[in-house]
């Protein structure tokens, strides 16, 4: 099969994620507000709630089992791999462009987290269901494509609410509390919850107390650095960094569906009660699959709603929306071939044509847009996470094509 017609089966589902999503940015038009801010909040929470982890929950279930699971372990270090090297070209970006203090969270989030979810979930199928795919038979590529996707979903998603939240959450604490000659300033970032306005009060950079045998010395911030130990500033650093874990976002309601779903498809007794056309719960099985299917069409809608407010914003340099650009479709799926490349010939990923293709596809996607709903939640960098997704998706459109094509070519 030639580089043209990979090109043309690539096409096709990208296609499909730009039409919803431009009838996602028509129904946030103020002339139709079908989906204005209130509209998109409340859509995003039924998302973020019911259809997401409903998506998660039922999809690892019917396609995880013990003996995949064990055959998939190279894909969350592959996906670790993805948040890792975008972290440290992350970090040479806002090196070499300056980015602002505010702005720098938001560039690791860009740049480290990939859309792993529902764009995967369109892409694969579509894919699959190509009369030319060079992945054999439809059905069989889609069953196997789902359990991928879903692992990929779930994986991307405890990354992103757990090592992702916690940059951002840094980043934004750092430029609200600067450190002003010892002044004591407290954080208050928005946390997540529908309507609550309450704020976290605990100090950004707690003190910390260092023991030496039996006696406890209390080091203020405003000690100069040279009186403080090593082993203390270690000390502080770790603290400062774990008082910025949120439980309540490490443990999402997508984590928790993929907890449900991982225990279902792996112990066999609860699979038998609840996966299958003789399953006595079946019917609960396929209830949560139901409301999982409109996850896919919701989110890109919200996709769409969101890009229209990047053309009405501005506020971010050219330069940091470039490299972010270059990150991800350029430096990062180069990597990925290299990565992947190296694995295969280690043994570490199996022969299946498909796996490889979606494992190098995760270093290739546009920023993930739980990014922007991050910056949602602290009120931060809000119009300026708009342009960086609107440009991101609109260069995405012909980076993902080439991209997919290539590595099919690849993978064939």
């Amino acid at each position: 099969m030639g580089f043209g017609d990979l090109f043309l089966v690539a096409l096709e589902p990208v296609l499909k994620v730009l039409i919803i999503t431009g009838v996602g940015s028509f129904l946030a038009l103020k002339r139709i507000d079908l989906l204005g801010p209130s509209a998109r909040h409340h859509l995003n929470n039924i998302v973020y709630y019911v259809f997401g982890p409903a998506m998660v929950a039922s999809y690892l279930a019917e396609t995880i089992t013990m003996e995949s699971l064990l055959q998939l372990w190279f894909m969350p270090v592959n996906i670790l791999l993805t948040f890792v090297i975008g972290s440290i070209l992350a970090w040479m970006l806002n090196k070499i462009a300056r980015t602002p203090q505010h702005l720098r969270g938001l560039v690791v989030g860009c740049c480290s987290a990939g859309n792993l979810g529902n764009l995967l979930l369109i892409i694969i199928p579509g894919v699959c269901n190509e009369s030319n795919s060079p992945f054999g038979d439809p059905s069989l590529c889609t069953a196997s494509g789902n359990a991928y996707v879903s692992l990929s979903m779930a994986i991307g998603g405890i990354y992103i609410w757990s090592y992702v939240y916690i940059i951002m959450r840094i980043s934004i604490n750092k430029n609200i509390n600067p450190d002003k000659s010892g002044e004591n300033v407290e954080s208050s970032p928005r946390e997540i919850s529908g309507s609550s306005t309450e704020s976290s009060t605990e100090p950004l950079l707690p003190s910390v107390v260092c023991e030496s045998n039996s006696t406890v010395v209390q080091l203020p911030h405003e000690e100069s650095s040279e009186k403080v130990s090593v082993g203390c500033r270690f000390k502080q650093k770790i603290r400062g960094f774990m008082g910025e874990i949120n439980l309540k976002m490490l443990f999402a309601p997508s984590t928790i569906a993929a907890i449900f779903g991982f225990t279902i498809g792996t112990v066999p007794l609860l699979r038998n009660a609840v996966i299958g056309d003789d399953a006595p719960l079946r019917v609960v099985e396929s209830s949560i699959y139901l409301l999982g299917e409109a996850c896919i069409p919701a989110l890109t809608l919200i996709i769409g709603a969101n890009l229209l407010k990047g053309l009405r914003s501005s506020g971010v340099g050219a330069m940091v929306v470039l490299g972010i650009i270059l990150v991800r479709y350029v430096a990062l799926p180069l990597i990925g071939i290299v990565v992947i490349k190296a694995a295969r010939s280690l043994g570490l990923v199996g022969a299946d044509s498909l796996y490889q293709f979606i494992l190098m596809l995760q270093f290739a996607l546009p920023p993930a847009m739980s990014v922007g709903t991050i910056t949602q939640l602290f009120e931060a960098g809000q119009s300026e996470c708009s342009i960086v997704m609107l440009w991101s998706y609109a260069v995405s459109a012909f980076s993902l094509t080439l991209w997919s094509a290539f590595f099919m070519w690849l993978v064939a």
